[in-house]
C-alpha cells in the first residue's frame, strides 16, 4: 500500500498538477491539506474518475483536509477529537482493503503558529498537545496507524537549509521541537527519516526569494507510523520534482509504502 501526504495549497487552483501527480505516482491512499474549499465545492468527480473514494473536511478559503483512497473508507472522524476548533485541520479514517491489511489514517494540517508573539503560537502548542492525546488513545488499539500531513514543524537542523535563519520561527522553536519529540517518543517512526537519513530532504520551498532554485527548503510534511505500521515499512520518499511543475504548490508530496 502506497500512502502519501500533500499540502496542495488550493485543490481547485492546482487541479491539473494534482491529477497529473496522481496518475504518475498512483498512491493507494493520500491525504491533502489546505484544500481551501467547502465540501460541496471539492472536485470530487475528477478524483472519483481516477478510482478514488473521497472524504473531505473543508473550509471556505482557508485550511481544509481530505482523504482519497482506492480502498473503502470507513469510520471517518472530522475534527481532532477532544479539541474545540473552528478550523478544518484534521480528518481520520480506517482504510480497509478487501482481503488486505487495514490501516488507520490520520490526515492533519497543524497550525503554523506565526507570529510567535500572537495567540497563534499557543493555539499551535495546544493543537499539538491534543494530537499527542489522540495518538496516545489510538496506540493501544495496536493498529497500523499512519499520522500524516503538514505538521508545520522542522524536527531537526538537518531538516532546514539554514537553521539560523529559522531560529525564531514557530516551526523551529525549541518548544515546538520538544512537542514534536513528545509525539515521536510515544513510539512513532518518521517514515522518511527511517529510509533516508541524509540532510537536504525537503518538502517545502517558499515562493519568495528564489527559494526553489536555490534549494532553500525545509522538511515539514511527515508520515509518522505506529510500531505496527513501521514493521510494514518498505520504502519512503519525497517527490520533489513536482515543485517545478506549472502552478505548483509550495509543498511537494511525501509518501511511504507498507507491505
Amino acid at each position: 500500500m502506497k500512502i502519501a501526504t500533500w499540502n496542495v495549497n488550493s485543490v481547485k487552483a492546482r487541479i491539473d498538477a494534482v491529477l497529473g501527480w496522481l496518475k504518475e505516482a498512483t498512491p493507494d491512499v493520500v491525504g491533502f491539506q489546505e484544500i481551501k474549499c467547502l465540501d460541496e465545492a471539492f472536485p470530487r468527480l475528477e478524483f472519483e474518475a481516477l478510482g478514488y473514494n473521497v472524504e473531505t473536511f473543508g473550509q471556505k478559503t482557508y485550511n481544509g483536509v481530505a482523504i482519497l483512497s482506492r480502498h473503502p473508507i470507513e469510520d471517518v472522524t472530522r475534527g481532532l477529537p477532544g479539541f474545540e476548533d473552528t478550523q478544518s485541520r484534521y480528518i481520520e479514517a480506517v482504510i480497509a482493503p478487501k482481503g488486505g491489511k487495514a490501516i488507520r489514517f490520520c490526515c492533519l494540517y497543524l497550525p503554523n503558529g506565526n507570529p510567535v508573539a500572537s495567540e497563534k503560537y499557543p493555539y499551535k502548542l495546544d493543537w499539538m498537545a491534543a494530537l499527542q492525546a489522540r495518538v496516545e488513545a489510538l496506540l493501544p488499539l495496536e493498529e497500523s496507524l499512519v499520522v500524516a500531513g503538514d505538521y508545520n514543524v522542522i524536527p531537526t537542523p538537518a531538516d532546514v537549509h539554514d537553521p539560523a535563519a529559522w531560529a525564531k520561527d514557530a516551526l523551529f522553536l525549541p518548544t515546538t521541537r520538544a512537542a514534536w519529540r513528545r509525539l515521536a517518543n510515544l513510539g512513532l517512526t518518521d517514515a522518511i527519516r527511517a529510509c533516508n537519513a541524509l540532510p537536504g530532504q525537503y518538502t517545502f520551498w517558499d515562493y519568495q526569494a528564489g527559494a526553489w532554485p536555490k534549494n532553500n527548503g525545509i522538511r515539514i510534511d511527515h508520515l509518522m507510523l505506529s510500531p505496527q505500521a513501521a514493521d510494514r515499512l518498505a520504502s519512503a520518499g519525497i517527490d520533489r520534482h513536482v515543485r517545478s511543475w506549472d502552478k505548483a504548490s509550495d509543498h511537494v508530496p511525501a509518501w511511504c509504502t507498507l507491505q
